[in-house]
């Protein structure tokens, strides 16, 4: 594998045949999406089963991410065929569920009127609606249509979060969590996080079955970051909420600090939403997709997400080689060593607990080794993928290698920057774990003779889940 920045693809109607499957697989799929926002959970769990049956006949481990719909505010439905609002013009807003329309736009909120103020911005769809609040009276508020576009269906109205404060995760997440987890899905991503304690209450319903990943999509997210992240398993910048709801000129320095201190901390990061949004029409993407794409690798993301475009796109798998090859390109560019370098001067003050300082120090004296050596590979040991994601951090030149008894932790590891993961077999000493992760490297032709290499271990007779203390050099023979 030469690219290490890790591919995140949704999957939806243009995707979902066992056919595609295995073709978005071939050109570069590492995690599949499941978008639980739209349909029922049974046929999530049905693609679930596609995807792994998909996996296997091509060969290689892919994650499957379930993704909460969170709470969602709806307008009431538009007329069959959709309505223009025109910018400049006014509309009446009222809560219920009623029928919306160019003179009254129903919310399905009911404190809608008492939460608003004058000048509050209310967004319709994906952005392409803006609403400025003008009044606000007894049982509706008027608006000024600031940004006029089409619309149907029952778009989501999107509030200032802080006067919208709906309860995250909703109950209906909570039972979707439990049906997902209990499925054998690899990650649980959690909508409108605000604080490290609604990731804890998802975890109390999905335990160790499944990893959580928290969506960075409001202000108050992005303020709350470490703690989110302390409480978290990897973290999503999720662009699309997060631009509607902070001033769309932040977006670029809250996805680069995310991003940064994500890898900081080796939490996996997946930056999301519109990276090459116009090839579910178009052949080609845009140039500035291009470069955006490759700006979110020169930041430092472990993943891109494809959303739209391989879930309803017309090229899913053209989408998917496309981003492959951006991806390829930037990494040729990209100053990973510089990661390396501040990262040994932050990791005191971001790891806390002593088994993570342990992993911090081993897996910052395997990167300078690596350097100093110039190893071809750098193998992790590891039962719940930690010493590997926190080797990833580091973004080493050198082949980055993942050996773990657990199936689980062997599909889970596909997020994680650079990381090729093989499934072991368990053994009896730190000497056989070592000598086996080598041997399995060698016939996976990761690894030939000649080569040097550092391997990362820990002695199986300790309790799971501690730090892995060993390193060793290996001269391959």
């Amino acid at each position: 594998m030469t690219r290490r920045t890790k591919i995140v693809a949704t999957i939806g109607p243009a995707s979902d045949s066992p056919d595609r499957l295995q073709e978005v697989i071939r050109a570069g799929v590492d995690v599949v999406r499941l978008n639980l926002s739209h349909g029922p959970i049974e046929g999530h769990l049905e693609r679930l089963a596609a995807v792994r049956a998909a996996a296997d006949a091509v060969g290689v481990p892919v994650a499957v991410l379930a993704d909460l719909p969170g709470p969602k505010i709806r307008a009431g439905k538009f007329p069959d065929g959709g309505v223009t609002l025109e910018g400049g013009d006014t509309v009446r807003l009222r809560a219920g569920n009623d029928p919306s329309g160019t003179d009254v736009i129903h919310v399905d909120y009911d404190t809608l009127i008492e939460d608003m103020a004058v000048d509050d911005r209310l967004i319709i769809g994906d952005g392409a609606i803006s609403l400025r609040v003008t009044s606000v009276g007894d049982g509706e508020a008027e608006a000024l249509i600031e940004t006029g576009a089409h619309t149907q269906g029952r778009p989501g109205v999107h509030l200032a979060s802080e006067r919208f404060q709906p309860t995250t995760p909703t109950d209906e997440d909570l039972v979707l969590a439990e049906r997902v987890a209990a499925a054998g899905v690899e990650f649980v991503a959690v909508s409108f996080v605000r604080r490290g304690a609604d990731m804890d209450k998802v975890r109390d319903i999905v335990g160790d079955r499944a990893k959580l990943v928290a969506k960075i999509e409001t202000a108050a997210a992005a303020s709350n970051l470490d703690e989110i992240m302390v409480a978290s398993d990897a973290v999503m910048v999720a662009r699309g909420d997060l631009g509607i709801d902070c001033p769309l000129e932040d977006v670029p320095f809250l996805q680069k600090e995310i991003i940064r201190r994500c890898v900081e901390f080796g939490v996996p990061v997946i930056t999301a939403t519109q990276m090459l949004e116009s090839m579910i029409y178009a052949q080609e993407p845009t140039r500035a997709e291009v470069t955006d794409v490759a700006n979110a690798i020169f930041d430092g993301t472990d993943a891109l997400m494809l959303s739209g475009e391989t879930a309803i796109g017309h090229d899913p798998v053209g989408t998917v080689s496309t981003m492959a090859a951006i991806a390829q390109r930037a990494e040729a560019e990209a100053h990973y060593r510089r990661w390396a370098l501040r990262l040994g001067r932050v990791q005191r003050d971001r790891w806390g607990s002593m088994q993570d300082r342990v992993t911090a120090a081993l897996t910052h004296a395997a990167s300078e080794a690596a350097v100093d050596l110039g190893v071809a590979a750098i193998l992790c040991c590891t039962g719940s993928g930690r010493t590997a994601t926190a080797m990833a951090r580091f973004r080493p030149e050198a082949k980055l290698i993942a050996l773990s008894p657990v199936p689980t932790t062997v599909r889970q590891l596909s997020l994680s920057w650079g990381v090729q993961s093989l499934q072991t077999d368990t053994y009896g000493t730190t000497d056989d774990i070592i000598w086996h992760a080598v041997e399995r490297a060698v016939e996976r032709g990761l690894v030939a003779a000649g080569d040097t290499i550092v391997v990362i271990a820990g002695s199986p007779l300790r309790s799971a889940g501690t730090a892995a203390d060993v390193m060793r050099i290996v001269q391959v023979s």
